[in-house]
């Protein structure tokens, strides 16, 4: 599934850029170099950059569409709330010498005075 969006995200990817390109510009734009006078004679001047400027807005949703579809696919799963920092010290070995003893103060004994 994520392998079929992915190509089809490319493929809109390409087409998008491509006309892009054909767009007339200040110019001229690829527009009457590839489609020269058939787009002229068949859509009329104006024609043609309505329908590339409708095509680019299409093809831009499409783009976004699926990019945030991919995205909340192939995203990590929310298993835990916890940080991946705690889980892999959860899971981590002991490591040998670490324990080590807390001295401590037998209360009963007195405390050297200043007197001396």
């Amino acid at each position: 599934m994520i392998g079929f969006l992915i190509i089809l995200h490319a493929i809109v990817s390409l087409l998008l850029i491509t006309v892009i390109l054909m767009q007339a510009s200040q110019g001229g734009g690829l527009s009457g170099t590839i489609a020269g006078q058939a787009t002229s004679s068949i859509l009329g001047g104006q024609g043609a950059a309505t329908a590339l400027s409708r095509i680019t807005t299409w093809l831009g949703g499409a783009f976004l569409a699926i990019a945030v579809v991919i995205s909340m696919i192939s995203g990590p799963a929310a298993t835990s709330g916890s940080s991946l920092i705690k889980q892999e010290a959860d899971n981590a070995p002991a490591v040998q010498g670490t324990e080590l003893e807390i001295p401590t103060v037998d209360p009963t004994l007195e405390s050297p005075s200043a007197d001396q």
